[in-house]
């Protein structure tokens, strides 16, 4: 999105976007009229839908939510497999003024149990057909207001309740817009992350929406498909894990870009990659739904990256000094704090920082390379 203003640090010490829209819905309104025509969500096998549909099928679920008394600050849990559905509930409740709260449908009974309840989610969308009502938007949040219930994977502990504001989520799409040149020439992306997760609901979904793009969706697709998928779809940007690129076995393709998540590309894997996408750059991202899945970007194997947008790192613990500690984060995309849990929040934030518990290294010019599990026995986590 061309134009923006840099980054600038706030009078809470943190970098803030400038002339950031109000509100996430207030974005995606105006690139859904600007763009009405074109394709916004391709489900292979499934229903194609331009902008003037999308934005229409939503704004119709928002309008039943609303006749349903649900309306701004309730949360309303998102219980579908990926795909066109998921995506059209997603903004049905974003419009309605609610709070959306992904579900991962990969979860077992007791992890959803426990997030609907910690929750207390007022309605659920889920394999049930989607409402439908009278269009309506709700356009009146601020960059303050809550606008996603994200859940952590529970990696470390029950999973937790990420509050995600209009401005961690806006952020977080001019820093993705701008660390991976994304145009507004009408960009196609192939979509092979959890809708539920950040890292592709906020970090990928989210971006390409804001610039016009087309999301092409593969719901349980394996590796072959999805090479299959890349040509006919003429793909411009594959958004995947690591564990996805390992299994792809995929002929030279014309890809501009090959962004992976959840860890770094190693040297045997980036070889392999650039025999199969001899044009594409290629680009890791990492984050922590704290962060709203973004904070680093790596163009080179071997490390984790460097920040982006208006991230800040730091290190913590007695090696500090010394270049090795816990990661902490902190900027416009950090949460602040967890949903309904004060505990938390204040064991893993310190002011405006966020303790990732991950043991890293920085380098003078600020490359973050991850320390193996065990190499020190001095970690502090908070």
């Amino acid at each position: 999105m061309p134009g923006r203003e840099p980054v600038s640090r706030g009078a809470d010490g943190i970098l803030h976007y400038g002339d950031l829209n109000p509100a996430l819905t207030e974005l995606l309104d105006i690139r859904a009229h600007r763009y009405a025509d074109r394709e916004a969500i391709v489900e292979i096998d499934g229903p194609r839908l331009t902008y003037r549909e999308l934005w229409t099928s939503a704004s119709k679920i928002a309008g039943a939510l609303q006749d349903r008394g649900i309306g701004v600050g309730d949360r309303v849990a998102i219980r579908l497999p990926d795909g066109a559905r998921w995506v059209q509930a997603f903004l049905g409740a974003l419009l309605s003024g609610a709070v959306p709260v992904p579900v991962n449908d990969s979860l077992g009974a007791a992890e959803v149990a426990h997030i609907l309840d910690h929750s207390a989610v007022d309605f659920v969308l889920d394999d049930e057909d989607l409402p439908q009502g009278r269009p309506f938007i709700d356009d009146g949040a601020s960059l303050g207001e809550t606008a996603l219930l994200c859940y952590t994977n529970g990696t470390h502990g029950r999973p937790k309740g990420v509050e995600l504001s209009n401005e961690n989520l806006l952020s977080a799409i001019e820093s993705v817009v701008g660390a991976l040149g994304l145009p507004d020439t009408g960009i196609r992306s192939l979509l092979a992350l959890p809708l539920a997760h950040a890292s592709g609901c906020v970090d990928q979904l989210l971006p390409i929406l804001a610039v016009g793009g087309t999301v092409v969706l593969a719901p349980g697709a394996d590796p072959d498909r999805l090479a299959h998928v890349l040509g006919t779809e003429s793909v411009d940007l594959l958004a995947t894990t690591v564990e996805q690129l390992r299994r792809l076995r995929a002929r030279p393709q014309s890809v501009a870009t090959v962004c992976c998540s959840g860890g770094g590309l190693d040297a045997d894997l980036a070889g392999r990659l650039g025999s199969s996408f001899p044009a594409a750059r290629q680009r890791s991202l990492w984050g922590a739904t704290e962060t709203s899945g973004i904070g680093l970007l790596a163009d080179a194997c071997g490390c984790v990256g460097r920040p982006i947008g208006g991230t800040e790192i730091a290190l913590w613990g007695p090696e500090a000094a010394d270049g090795r500690g816990e990661l902490l984060l902190r900027g416009p995309n950090v949460t602040r704090g967890y949903w309904n849990d004060p505990t938390a929040t204040a064991a893993h934030f310190t002011g405006g920082w966020f303790h990732s518990g991950d043991l890293v290294e920085i380098s003078a010019d600020g490359l973050v390379r991850a320390v193996p599990a065990g190499a020190s026995a001095q970690q502090t986590v908070a």
